[in-house]
């Protein structure tokens, strides 16, 4: 029977989170758990039902406290709001660090594992305490006196230093802005581009055109305007962001932050014994060792490079007989690109646009959802709270009629938003007093906003970015996992998370799949067969080259993690230009300052595993071949993944997943296939 009566009372109250009450409210739920914690160590005999449970009800409830707030400062940011944030960074560090060295507690949980009792708990029970007693080791439970407090001064810094970073990236890139007069200094860009810098000018009650840093803007600029004076603008404003370097205010350069974080995440490793911080990230992780890290980045680069050096000698060839004089700089590269891949297959983004509006899309997604794993999802945002009136609120059925999970999606950019893509966690799923709290996410996107009274029309690879957010989004809210450190997304090693996400772009390039949502907004006509084709044969345009721009980010990661005696920016840098030196084929500016606004290792939560994009591609790529061999809407394959990589979440290891689905190990080959550098193998 359907669910139609819902309770909606675990959801937060947007409009009621107030700046000045965030500290008192969290300080108070600290304190009561902090309280509640000693009394659970008082104990004499410890279990899963007097330890494990009351101590995950306590980290429930304060994670639905702080939770909003983490995410209303990501996508409504103010003064005030930041302070409030700001301010709670040492007190939240501060419990977390008194949690994971609390011998009584890791005591407690070590004589569960070695109880009689160890065997009568559930396969997610028996992970939950396992991965537990390795964070309480990973955390510096062992630690004593004078290496206990520093690693508790360690944290509480390293909390601060990476919001500092994330506040000046986002400073940065809001301070930046150009107005134009004329629509002719604008020239090449499509017209739903200039429309949209009209539109940005009009929010600031400007005549003339707006541009900014926000990636539709940025995006629109770089790959096709003419005026290449205006693209090499604003590419050294993007890319010297928060840096000493370019036009942007230095005070938010990230320099100190980056060189502090990396030094004091080394100095918490080896407090831990561990030589370097990549060894210590890689305790989480499915990699054995960094070594086998790096020989799988430089198999891949080693794979790619011919092919790249192709790409690269074809762009500056087409390039030249359209009369381009010299060796294209790093503002001519997408524009040529552009210039080059219409030539081929006569194609661009302006011929796609027409055919992904926001609400055609979003049907479609969630079409292929219920097709796959059986479920319907519903708009049911008049009921509930949100941060911006373009916010929309959805709720997800089983096969049954019942609720098993609702997310917010909150799809354009706009004004004190940080960039780029997330899902994060806004509730997860619990097993409380008897009854089952549904797992909520956050889907968030910074894609091309709507224009006037159109719809938003995005490009393919917005697209894409969207079905890859709904992945993630699908792995947290189909978990049937009760044990919240285990469900949906919790648990599960950091370079197999990003599977379910990178499966899902799959089906953005099928026709089966596009023709439930491609369809021209004005006509309703579906994305014709020959545009499919040029689609489909311009997948893998300069794909060698984007595969070593993912493998130059994943080295550079890797690599600075290694470093034990970093001492400046300096230093940093000449990490990154060795790694370019090694496996780039493009020279990048002397004044780039792409590190600076690294905020996934610096500020996220891929330091040291950054490398996990490229993993989980093959983990992806290997996983949809099941599909591309049994029927892309194969129902048995859909619900196969569903209860072996979807419902399972972390509570088994990723491995064990993945060939629960697979009948094997994955293999590489697929990912070559799918990006068409096999000839290079």
């Amino acid at each position: 029977m359907e669910n139609s009566s819902l309770d909606f009372e675990h959801l937060p109250e947007f409009s009621k989170i107030k700046p000045d009450r965030i500290r008192p409210a969290i300080e108070s739920i600290i304190s009561q758990n902090r309280r509640a914690v000693a009394d659970l160590v008082q104990q004499q005999d410890f279990c899963w039902e007097n330890l494990a449970m009351p101590l995950s009800l306590l980290e429930d409830r304060l994670s639905k406290a702080w939770s909003p707030v983490r995410h209303l400062n990501s996508v409504k940011s103010n003064d005030a709001l930041r302070d409030a944030y700001t301010a709670c960074l040492p007190l939240l560090s501060d419990y977390a660090t008194e949690l994971s060295q609390n011998r009584m507690l890791y005591q407690g949980y070590c004589s569960i594992a070695d109880s009689d009792l160890f065997a009568d708990l559930s396969v997610a029970q028996k992970k939950a305490i396992e991965d537990s007693i390795k964070h309480f080791r990973l955390g510096g439970v062992n630690l004593d006196g004078v290496q206990r407090e520093r690693y508790q001064q360690l944290q509480k810094d390293l909390s601060e230093l990476q919001s500092s970073f994330e506040n000046n990236l986002l400073d940065a890139t809001q301070s930046w802005e150009k107005n134009i007069a004329s629509k002719n200094q604008l020239q090449g860009l499509p017209e739903y581009a200039i429309e949209m810098l009209r539109q940005l000018a009009k929010k600031k009650n400007l005549s003339g055109y707006r541009l900014t840093l926000d990636m539709p803007c940025y995006i629109a600029v770089i790959t096709y305007a003419d005026n290449r004076a205006l693209r090499r603008e604003i590419y050294e404003a993007y890319s010297t962001r928060a840096s000493d370097q370019g036009v942007i205010d230095k005070k938010w350069n990230n320099a100190a932050n980056m060189t502090e974080i990396v030094v004091k995440r080394q100095e918490k490793a080896q407090l831990l014994g561990f030589d370097t911080y990549a060894e210590y990230s890689l305790e989480t992780k499915m990699a054995q060792s960094v070594d086998q890290v790096l020989e799988f980045l430089y198999d891949l680069a080693q794979r790619s490079r011919g092919a790249a050096i192709c790409e690269v000698q074809e762009r500056q060839t087409f390039a030249n007989s359209l009369g381009f004089d010299g060796e294209l700089e790093a503002w001519d590269a997408a524009y040529y690109s552009e210039k080059l891949k219409r030539h081929l297959y006569q194609i661009s983004d302006s011929d796609l646009k027409p055919y992904f509006s926001d609400q055609l899309v979003i049907n479609g997604l969630f079409e292929i959802a219920k097709i796959l794993y059986k479920i319907e999802i519903k708009l049911a945002d008049r009921l509930v709270d949100v941060w911006d009136s373009t916010v929309r609120f959805y709720q997800i059925n089983d096969e049954n009629g019942e609720t098993i999970g609702q997310f917010y999606l909150d799809l354009y950019a706009r004004e004190n938003k940080r960039g780029g893509a997330w899902m994060d966690e806004c509730v997860n799923r619990h097993r409380i007093d008897g009854k089952t709290q549904i797992p909520v996410a956050y889907l968030t996107c910074n894609l091309t906003p709507p224009i006037d009274d159109e719809p938003a029309l995005f490009t393919h690879d917005e697209v894409i970015t969207l079905f890859h957010e709904f992945g993630h989004g699908l792995h947290h809210m189909l978990t049937k996992i009760d044990v919240p450190d285990v469900a949906g997304i919790n648990g599960v090693e950091w370079d197999a998370v990003e599977l379910p996400s990178q499966f899902m772009e799959n089906y953005c390039w099928q026709k089966d799949a596009l023709d439930l949502f491609a369809r021209h907004y004005q006509t309703g006509e579906k994305l014709p067969d020959g545009l499919f084709d040029k689609m489909t044969k311009a997948k893998n345009f300069e794909s060698a080259l984007q595969m070593l721009r993912q493998i130059e980010f994943a080295l550079f990661d890797i690599k600075l993690h290694q470093q034990t005696d970093l001492s400046s920016e300096s230093q940093l840098r000449k990490i990154l230009d060795q790694v370019r030196d090694d496996i780039a084929v493009v020279k990048t500016p002397t004044n780039n300052r792409f590190q600076n606004g690294f905020a996934h290792i610096f500020a996220g939560g891929y330091a040291a595993g950054y490398y996990s994009y490229k993993w989980a591609e093959v983990l992806s790529a290997d996983a949809f071949s099941a599909f591309e061999e049994e029927g892309i809407f194969n129902q048995e394959t859909g619900q196969r993944f569903l209860q072996c990589i979807l419902e399972i979440g972390g509570s088994r290891p990723a491995m064990e997943s993945f060939r629960c689905f697979r009948g094997r190990e994955p293999k590489i080959n697929a990912l070559l296939q799918h990006s068409g550098i096999t000839a290079y193998d």
